[in-house]
């Protein structure tokens, strides 16, 4: 009887032990998740920004002076490298989700 009793504590410490780790991991999955959506956002905003600026400014260099091999050129090359490669990365994501 003695033994069946310090089983059933065991058990029972166990079970709540168990219960515990589940709501704890749970919770820690729950703030990942807000995590990943809140940096999904700022990525969607710096990428809208970033087109956003590349359309300008593909709009004041109409003549293309900016795309002479300057600094102001360089700037514009690598700006245009960063928007091609954010496009590609979101145009990447849409595709997979469809």
């Amino acid at each position: 009887m003695i033994v069946l009793s310090i089983v059933v504590v065991l058990l029972t410490i166990g079970i709540v032990y168990a219960s515990y780790r589940a709501y704890y991991l749970a919770g820690m999955l729950a703030d990942a998740q807000e995590y990943i959506g809140d940096l999904e956002l700022t990525n969607e905003y710096m990428y809208g920004r970033i087109a956003d600026a590349y359309d300008t400014m593909k709009q004041i260099d109409h003549k293309g002076a900016f795309e002479a091999e300057d600094e102001a050129g360089t700037t514009f090359n690598m700006l245009l490298q960063t928007i091609t490669e954010l496009k590609e990365t979101f145009d990447g994501e849409e595709k997979e989700e469809e």
